[in-house]
């Protein structure tokens, strides 16, 4: 922390979700509170001896040994984890205030000693609600929402023929001497089908030992990937495409739009695909002469990555669904949920990747244009240059831009 920055953050007066001022410490779990709702959130700077207005009030010399203390106390013993605040004294006004640096956690969720955890909201602090605690062990690899039981489903909801694709995908194609098509494979019995491949167990265990079920329930990744109709459990867990007219997402006028692509991440995959082709423009490739047929102007295979990534690794504790907006000048491809703490744009663009979901992760492909080695994005890029990439922790959005030539 650099004294004139803490300066100029005092000076302009206001606070933020990552600058606090307190006039004093009264108690330990008044200053753990904070602690953790910074830890929980951006990481900032909590400055001692400043009134909520940015009054400079000052604090005495008792007053600091002493909050130090109690800093030292809350942060490896009533904070759960422990965090490691740093602190600074500086003097402004000719006055002492205590500078308490809390960086982002990166073992999320942080607890206080009555077990409550709290995150930032704009200059204020607030209980996080259970979702929002859910999305931090996610964020923190302590647990994985597609591993999730849904409550109330069972093998019935499972469409056979879908999982007989993926099955023959994943395992009876690449065995010696498979020479069933899949087409005819699809026409076995389930049962027939799992000997098939060399399963000596019900199809109920299959489930559950591929991590599809729990024994009576279906897990998230298991519905989404074979689900008759996962939206009866999750309504919101769609893929929405909408064509503006212009470009203006405030615009009431729209080329095309349907409601919200329902159904196994497949359907919403296809779905999407043929929405966002038939509303793209063909041109003439030069070197392929002018009877050639017109290319798309933005290729399938970047669409198809783009969109693949979007389904597979999207925050699926957040209950949002999949936007893909077109406009004249550009098309919009909108994650619920930010990337994954330890990654950054450059990160994903470079080729690195850090499953969210990895039971999506590792299966998605078997039914999907996908292979799960955090080449995507980059095969993506090779195929076509003009995109945008945005986080947004804020909105907690993974944006994706793909600018077309006008």
């Amino acid at each position: 922390m650099e004294a004139l920055e803490v300066i100029q953050a005092i000076e302009r007066g206001f606070e933020t979700s990552t600058i606090q001022f307190k006039a004093t410490i009264n108690n330990i779990n008044q200053l753990s509170q904070e602690m953790v709702a910074f830890s929980n959130t951006l990481g900032g700077l909590l400055i001692i001896g400043v009134a909520d207005n940015g009054e400079v009030r000052g604090l005495m010399a008792d007053d600091i040994r002493k909050i130090n203390q109690w800093i030292g106390s809350a942060s490896t013993e009533l904070i759960k984890p422990p965090i490691s605040p740093l602190t600074d004294v500086i003097t402004v006004q000719g006055k002492d205030v205590l500078v308490v640096e809390v960086l982002k956690g990166t073992n999320k969720p942080y607890y206080t000693n009555e077990g409550i955890s709290y995150v930032k909201k704009g200059s204020d602090k607030r209980i996080a609600p259970p979702e929002e605690i859910l999305r931090m062990f996610q964020a923190s690899s302590k647990i994985y929402a597609d591993e999730g039981v849904v409550s109330n489903t069972s093998v019935n909801d499972i469409d056979i023929q879908v999982f007989k694709e993926f099955i023959y995908n994943k395992f009876f194609k690449r065995m010696v001497g498979a020479s069933i098509s899949i087409d005819d494979f699809k026409k076995l019995g389930i049962d027939e089908a799992l000997d098939k491949i060399g399963a000596q167990a019900p199809f109920a265990t299959v489930l559950k030992n591929m991590a599809f079920s729990d024994g009576n329930n279906l897990t998230l990744a298991g519905l989404l990937l074979f689900g008759k109709n996962p939206q009866q459990f999750r309504p919101m867990f769609t893929l929405h495409c909408v064509y503006y007219v212009g470009n203006d997402i405030a615009g009431t006028n729209f080329r095309d739009s349907e409601p919200p692509f329902e159904g196994n991440l497949k359907m919403q995959f296809e779905n999407a695909m043929t929405f966002v082709k038939r509303n793209l423009k063909s041109v003439q490739v030069e070197e392929k002469g002018f009877n050639s047929i017109g290319e798309l102007e933005i290729p399938g295979e970047t669409l198809e990555e783009l969109l693949v990534n979007a389904l597979v690794h999207r925050d699926y504790y957040v209950n949002s669904t999949v936007k893909v907006l077109m406009f004249d000048n550009r098309i919009e491809i909108v994650s619920p949920g930010k990337i994954p703490n330890s990654l950054t744009v450059e990160n994903i663009i470079n080729g690195q990747s850090i499953p969210r979901n990895p039971i999506l992760h590792s299966n998605a492909q078997f039914l999907l244009p996908y292979r799960g080695l955090g080449s995507g994005i980059p095969r993506a890029l090779d195929k076509y240059k003009n995109i945008e990439f945005q986080n947004n922790e804020q909105t907690e959005q993974f944006k994706v831009i793909i600018h077309r030539v006008v």
